[in-house]
């Protein structure tokens, strides 16, 4: 049990920050970065608001999943290790390539 609650705080410090920058830079005018600092983006993106909406949704989903991962570690300690690593494979990168394609 006590593996589980870890793994649920280890979760939620992964997706507090995604829900923050969600909520916070949403209606920004500047394009949300993928936290690399990159300053091209003012550049390449013509439409900041709608930008800065899809990139909010995708984070706020990074953190939904990390939230889920945490609560499957609650239940199975093993079910939320398969899950956090698929959140840290596959998840990240199908971020990424959301990030690219916009």
């Amino acid at each position: 049990m006590v593996g589980g609650i870890v793994g649920l705080v280890f979760c939620l410090m992964c997706a507090v920050p995604f829900l923050i920058i969600s909520v916070t830079n949403k209606d920004s005018k500047e394009p949300i970065n993928f936290g690399s600092g990159d300053t091209t983006l003012k550049s390449k993106v013509k439409n900041a608001a709608e930008y800065n909406n899809k990139m909010a949704t995708l984070y706020k989903r990074c953190a939904i999943a990390f939230l889920i991962s945490g609560i499957g570690f609650l239940i199975s300690f093993f079910m939320g290790v398969i899950m956090i690593c698929f959140d840290y494979t596959l998840g990240i990168y199908l971020m990424y390539r959301s990030y690219k394609k916009y």
